[in-house]
């Protein structure tokens, strides 16, 4: 796993040094990486805000689906599965905008705690028997993480690089590379606040407490706000959410190198910003109703699609041959009695006059 943030923190490292490179600043670069960063992620999180306008209307279809079926499941899992298909609902949409985020701050943190390789981009070997080489200093070695051994290098290179040599004695950084590390190393001071430092072991004078403490100020400010424009309430397990998060973030922000914490804070605020984009041009209800209208859109351009059947001129229908024949036998009947009638009257008169 350490190895796939340190590919990530590599490759984000590239951003950072260039973003350096302009302002000789890092707290300026993390906020130019960071805007580079939402602006990279924002048709991502277009994406997730269609995904989670679909889901919404896809769970009250699937509440009419499973009052509709209650009593038969299987019925209702297949009219389910027959909805998701025709709405394109998919379990895992929307998990990549919520995944990237995660990538991106350990991918920030790497670059950070491994400054030499990561961000200067210089040999790991090198690398190596340097922080090797500072934990054979008497007094210095003792006192150095070697977690966080890049940084202390990059911190103390001015006071370090005479004992960063190699067995023969030679400089283990060339000429162009302890040039990157001395700029490098003189960027980190941003407010008054030393970034290669970490607030644990900081002093209170020191003002590191400030980044875990914006850290959780920032989050429960951000989260708060995004719930009054979405029009929802804070209730039940959301308020542990709000605040627990928050408290959760402040304390790795507290223990790590304060550049990742201002990272945090960064992001934390700059995606506020980007909610605020979001509500006004994509929120819930504009995305339903633009869905609705491509669908409306879609099903006209199916029916023109559709073949023109032209139904046959209208034919009376004829009597059925069960009512003809009782028609002819009635017919039949009445004049086989007029007959009869006829024949009977004649014999009569036939009959008295022979009488007669």
């Amino acid at each position: 796993m350490m190895e796939i943030f340190n590919f990530f923190g590599s490759i984000f490292g590239y951003i950072l040094w260039a973003a350096f490179y302009l302002v000789n600043n890092f707290g300026i670069a993390i906020i130019i990486f960071t805007i580079i960063v939402k602006a990279l992620l924002f048709p991502f999180s277009i994406k997730q805000q269609k995904s989670m306008a679909a889901n919404a209307r896809f769970q009250q279809k699937q509440k009419e689906i499973m009052e509709r079926y209650a009593n038969d499941k299987v019925k209702a899992n297949e009219e389910v599965q027959k909805l998701m298909q025709k709405e394109n609902v998919s379990p895992m949409s929307g998990c990549l905008p919520m995944i990237a985020p995660m990538l991106i701050m350990f991918g920030v943190y790497y670059s950070v705690i491994n400054p030499l390789t990561n961000t200067l981009h210089i040999a790991a070997d090198k690398v190596s028997m340097a922080v090797n080489a500072l934990s054979t200093l008497p007094g210095i070695g003792t006192s150095i993480n070697g977690f966080y051994g890049q940084i202390s290098i990059v911190k103390y290179f001015g006071q370090l690089q005479p004992y960063l040599i190699d067995s023969n004695g030679n400089p283990l950084f060339t000429a162009n590379e302890a040039n990157s590390i001395s700029e490098f190393s003189n960027g980190f001071n941003f407010c008054g606040l030393d970034l290669l430092a970490t607030p644990n072991t900081s002093s209170f004078a020191s003002m590191m407490w400030l980044i875990p403490v914006l850290c959780f100020v920032t989050s429960v400010a951000s989260m708060l706000l995004t719930q009054k424009m979405n029009g929802t309430k804070t209730q039940g397990c959301m308020f542990i959410m709000i605040f627990g998060m928050p408290l959760f973030s402040a304390w790795i922000a507290y223990t790590v190198p304060g550049a990742v914490g201002f990272y945090w804070i960064a992001s934390t605020v700059l995606g506020f910003v980007q909610s605020v984009i979001m509500n006004k041009f994509y929120n819930a209800n504009i995305m339903e109703a633009k869905a609705e209208a491509q669908r409306i859109v879609l099903r006209r351009q199916q029916e023109a699609e559709l073949a023109f059947i032209d139904a046959p001129d209208y034919i009376e229908p004829e009597i059925p041959t069960k009512n003809k024949n009782n028609s002819n036998s009635k017919n039949t009947k009445k004049s086989q009695k007029q007959k009869s009638g006829k024949s009977n009257t004649n014999s009569g008169s036939n009959y008295q006059g022979k009488k007669k």
